[in-house]
């Protein structure tokens, strides 16, 4: 069995086509049937238009026209719907070891989510014991910033997951497969995932569950000095709190860190570093003036411990935490 994204990738396509494939066929034949009892051969074909066929297909880089198809895919939507899976690994609502929702809602136990896990594991032709389990997050809060300050960084936690079910012997490969299906900006595959986390990712989220997402991202502002990812069914009424202490507090402290290193670069280097390293500095001032405005609000809901009722629904629970996580347009 293959464990090369790519080769799952061409596989799912494949089935896509042959669906599409035997659908388009089956039209044309009824056509035919009716045609043929109604004597409509000079005025009619059998003939289905591409677009005219309701079940999806695959194109690697759709054209102009295929994008305005209803039922066209292409292989960037289909790395970010596996991204999005992954990210709903991270915060407990699937695994690869369990067939289906792993947790949507009711009491959350961490241990007995875990055992489960690893019940399904030994089911799995995939699982590599030397390799270990990919476990949700255990406070379901998963970080998003410009560089790696956290050990639950996203883009680390993303690469975990994939040298865990896919194997480290392909790793290098996989990550270059998602980075060039992504197309986005990049000198690294782990760069580019970074900054599609930052730019494109809740985007995307909020298109694929028509604007009432279930992974809320709460986010400081336009620096991209710190975003946090939640799953709305582990939300309680601390999770505001420990977004605080363990993030807004923790990075305030590294960024302060990495300010006073690049100030101090900045004035005893030279030419090409000393420009770069002063961009750097203005950018990690930034950072801090922003973060120190998104304590401020951190820390007033966090004060509040608001509870949410999810039978009111996303948008009226989405609106009680509204400055602190980002806008729906």
């Amino acid at each position: 069995m293959s464990r090369l994204i790519s080769d799952k990738y061409r596989e799912v396509q494949q089935q896509y086509l042959d669906r599409f494939t035997q659908l388009k066929a089956n039209e044309e034949e009824l056509n035919r049937i009716f045609i043929d009892i109604y004597g409509l051969q000079d005025e009619l074909t059998p003939d289905v238009a591409d677009k005219d066929v309701t079940v999806y297909r695959i194109i690697d880089n759709p054209n102009e026209e295929e994008r305005k198809m209803a039922y066209v895919l292409s292989m960037r939507d289909e790395i970010v719907s596996l991204l999005s899976y992954i990210v709903g690994c991270m915060l407990g609502r699937y695994s690869p070891y369990v067939d289906g929702l792993l947790y949507a809602g009711g009491v959350w136990d961490y241990a007995a989510v875990c055992q489960r896990i690893a019940e399904g594991a030994k089911e799995c032709d995939f699982y590599d014991d030397a390799l270990g389990l990919f476990l949700p997050d255990k406070d379901g809060i998963v970080p998003i910033t410009d560089d790696e300050y956290f050990a639950d960084d996203i883009v680390s936690r993303t690469v975990d997951f994939i040298r865990k079910v896919y194997g480290a012997d392909t790793l290098d490969k996989n990550l270059k497969f998602i980075a060039d299906a992504l197309g986005n900006k990049g000198d690294s595959p782990r760069e580019v995932l970074r900054n599609y986390y930052l730019k494109d990712f809740y985007t995307d989220h909020l298109r694929t569950y028509q604007k009432r997402p279930i992974y809320w991202q709460f986010d400081a502002g336009k620096q991209d000095s710190l975003k946090c990812l939640a799953y709305l069914h582990r939300y309680d009424q601390d999770t505001i709190a420990r977004i605080r202490t363990d993030y807004v507090h923790e990075l305030q402290d590294r960024l302060r860190v990495q300010l006073e290193d690049a100030q101090h670069t900045a004035e005893s280097g030279e030419g090409r570093m000393r420009t770069a390293t002063s961009k750097r500095a203005q950018k990690l001032e930034k950072q801090l003036i922003e973060m120190g405005k998104y304590e401020e609000m951190v820390h007033h809901y966090a004060d509040m411990r608001i509870a949410l009722d999810l039978d009111d629904g996303v948008k009226v629970n989405y609106a009680k935490l509204g400055e602190l996580l980002t806008k729906i347009k």
